[in-house]
């Protein structure tokens, strides 16, 4: 196994403590210049897969803090560059946040609140918090972990700790765009007492919600899905179906979605271009701990999306992606850091097999003819 070479793991955490020195947003000499927003008015959004620490990760955080509660930062680092480089970067925080001092033996998917503060200061501006875990600890851990990314400075969707707050779109800023990104998920694995505490995923519900947001002044809607099948590599039935039905749905002359982004898979699934819009169908996990090695042996890797949208020709017309881009990753469970395989080959570590592997995941259904390529 890759992770296991001792030869990858010196090369990984030789290029990892490069990138950890580079802290300040925007002095990263690795990662692509966003275009010049004031100028253009264009911008760049990054999102990236699930992160879903279980407790051998938690305990990697809490010795990276020195003893000092956890210190999530150095597993993220890996992904800074590109996440910190872009205009807006959504994250998908597929874990809720458990009280301070809770000890993650009793409770593999909660977080320490250490987990929020990572994500700022790793450069992310929103999370999607629509998953199969939203209610792993009730409605305390949805309220927990929304307070805690509040506390943090990091913007969410999908979850909510009250019915007028559930009614509320998270609009962001991004270029000259306002950006409404919504959030939602197939099932929580468990009744709701709230109903309205989690998004759950119902295609009329989805259209009706992104209209509203275009109705009341979005440019882009964003949709993040927490669907499909875990570790599987190509989308499944309902997958493909939803996304043909939401990319078709329309608000007055606009469609109703610029972009879908799908999670859940611990897998990379592919991107396509259905109805002028790109799906994600699934970017993997970010983070995820020491898990069953299925779907190819993939199930540690993701991908890192990243599209540069552009102002309408004319008035009335869409913003449009000019550029579709992806960066093959994955978690290193033994070093417990967030790799990027482009730079990590480029540095000397084996690590092309992972890579070409999420590439043929990401490009299976023909996104390469659309413009599709592989960044670092």
């Amino acid at each position: 196994m890759i992770t296991r070479s001792r030869q990858v793991a010196l090369a990984l955490t030789a290029l990892l403590a490069a990138g950890a020195a580079c802290q300040a947003r925007g002095h990263q000499p690795d990662a692509r210049p966003a275009p010049p927003a004031a100028d253009t008015g264009a911008f760049t959004l990054v999102a990236t897969g699930g992160v879903l620490p279980d407790a051998a990760v938690v305990e990697r955080a809490r010795f990276d803090a020195r003893g000092t509660g956890h210190d999530f930062r150095p597993l993220l680092a890996g992904a800074r560059p590109a996440v910190a480089a872009a205009d807006l970067a959504l994250c998908h925080l597929e874990t809720v946040v458990g009280p301070d001092g809770d000890h993650p033996a009793r409770s593999v998917f909660r977080s320490p609140p250490e987990l929020a503060e990572a994500l700022a200061a790793t450069g992310y501006d929103g999370c999607a918090t629509a998953s199969g875990h939203s209610l792993d600890d009730g409605a305390d851990g949805v309220a927990r972990t929304l307070d805690a990314l509040d506390r943090a400075g990091v913007r969410h969707a999908g979850t909510a700790r009250t019915e007028a707050e559930a009614r509320t779109t998270d609009v962001l800023h991004a270029g000259t765009a306002r950006v409404a990104h919504l959030s939602y998920t197939t099932d929580t694995g468990r009744p709701a007492a709230r109903p309205w505490s989690v998004g759950l995923l119902d295609e009329a519900r989805v259209t009706d919600d992104a209209r509203a947001a275009r109705a009341a002044g979005a440019d882009v809607v964003v949709v993040s899905l927490h669907w499909g099948t875990e570790e599987q590599r190509a989308p499944d039935e309902r997958q493909v179906a939803l996304a043909r039905s939401l990319t078709a749905a329309r608000s007055g002359t606009l469609p109703a979605v610029d972009l879908l982004l799908g999670t859940r898979p611990r897998a990379p699934q592919p991107y396509e271009k259905i109805n002028g819009t790109w799906v994600v169908y699934g970017t993997g996990h970010q983070i995820a701990g020491e898990g069953a090695d299925g779907a190819g042996r993939l199930g540690n890797a993701s991908s890192l999306a990243r599209f540069t949208f552009a102002p309408p020709a004319r008035p009335g017309q869409r913003w449009r992606v000019t550029r579709a881009e992806f960066v093959p990753h994955l978690f290193d469970v033994d070093a417990g850091r967030v790799v990027n395989l482009g730079r990590a080959l480029e540095e000397g570590a084996d690590v092309r097999a992972v890579r070409d592997g999420v590439r043929d995941a990401v490009l299976a259904r023909g996104a390469a003819r659309d413009g599709l390529v592989m960044a670092r």
